[in-house]
């Protein structure tokens, strides 16, 4: 099994930034592709941004290209979430999602419990 904590999500205002990070432990990190995801009251989850298991292939959403960096420290067993410029839209429940093939939208063997960020006004 693999086990995913996300930390550091928080209440921030609009224009600021956050650090998202996500331990996993359980198998062997660098094997695996590695997502955020979040959800927002009343809506479904929708796809963030995703590394693959070689730290050039990035993918973003549409909405937060430009604002959101997506990287990993294999050696940390860790996977980050950089949000610059944050903003009301961005509030939700952040989840992080590991997979042994796929980095992208589609994502999603293995989920952590999720880290709220709420960006106010």
């Amino acid at each position: 099994q693999v086990q995913l904590v996300e930390s550091g999500g928080g209440v921030v205002q609009a224009g600021d930034s956050l650090r998202l990070s996500c331990a996993v432990s359980g198998r062997t990190f660098s094997n695996f592709a590695m997502g955020w995801f979040r959800q927002a009251p009343g809506k479904e989850r929708e796809f963030v941004a995703a590394i693959g298991v070689f730290s050039w292939i990035t993918n973003y959403a549409d909405s937060v290209k430009g604002r959101f960096t997506i990287s990993r420290d294999n050696a940390k067993n860790t996977v980050y979430l950089q949000m610059n410029s944050l903003k009301p839209e961005d509030t939700a429940v952040y989840y992080c999602a590991a997979d042994p093939a796929r980095a992208g939208a589609t994502m999603g063997n293995y989920w952590g419990r999720g880290t709220q960020v709420t960006v106010s006004s």
